[in-house]
């Protein structure tokens, strides 16, 4: 990671927490006095199963050069601990925020993955989201431009595409939208209403599961 300037930093979230976080080198030694950066903010979360820099090495090393790079350690991976007990989704975003600000990252584009993708869909709203207010703002667009933006959010250096490719899909694909637009919001369950199924567990290997 030196060889392209992207190095450990131990940032103190608050007394008693205290979270790694993998930044670039140019970072001023004095947080708090830390100038804006010209490059545009990339924040990776990691899984459960890794810490940061293990999980995401291969992205950081390709975006290092155009991009700040920031790699959070979630506290109890990678040397960022705490004395709280509190072990929620919302106190580690909230660390996570704290210490990107105290970094001097006041907007930035978050790429979570499985349990970093948890954290980062409740992370602090100042950071940069995609600009939809809401789901059905995304996956429903009303205009062409919106099935345009759709597509090139959702993919790596999408191919050009005539104008006339997302009309037809704009006309074919999108009707029913207020039918759709309720089944997103059915998706959405309160956790002290949801009830998580009791399947039986085999525990024999030869139980054939026809039987």
């Amino acid at each position: 990671m030196k060889l392209v300037g992207v190095r450990p930093r131990t940032v103190d979230i608050e007394p008693g927490t205290i979270m790694n976080f993998w930044v670039s080198s140019n970072i001023s030694s004095k947080i708090e006095n830390t100038p804006k950066k010209s490059k545009p903010a990339v924040v990776f979360l990691h899984g459960f199963a890794m810490d940061g820099i293990f999980t995401w090495q291969l992205q950081v090393l390709s975006l290092a050069k155009n991009y700040a790079v920031y790699v959070p350690d979630f506290l109890f991976f990678g040397g960022s601990i705490t004395d709280k007990s509190d072990r929620s989704l919302e106190f580690q975003a909230e660390c996570v925020a704290k210490g990107l600000r105290k970094l001097g990252v006041e907007r930035c584009t978050l790429v979570g993955f499985s349990f970093g993708g948890m954290v980062g869909s409740i992370s602090d709203a100042s950071l940069e989201r995609l600009g939809f207010k809401c789901w059905p703002d995304y996956l429903l667009p009303d205009s062409v431009k919106g099935v345009r933006n759709m597509l090139e959010i959702a993919a790596y250096k999408f191919p050009y595409i005539p104008d006339w490719i997302y009309k037809d899909c704009f006309e074919v694909m999108f009707d029913n939208r207020k039918e759709r637009e309720e089944f997103l919001e059915a998706l959405v369950v309160d956790d002290k209403v949801l009830t998580i199924a009791d399947f039986p567990q085999c525990t024999d290997p030869s139980t054939s599961l026809t039987q």
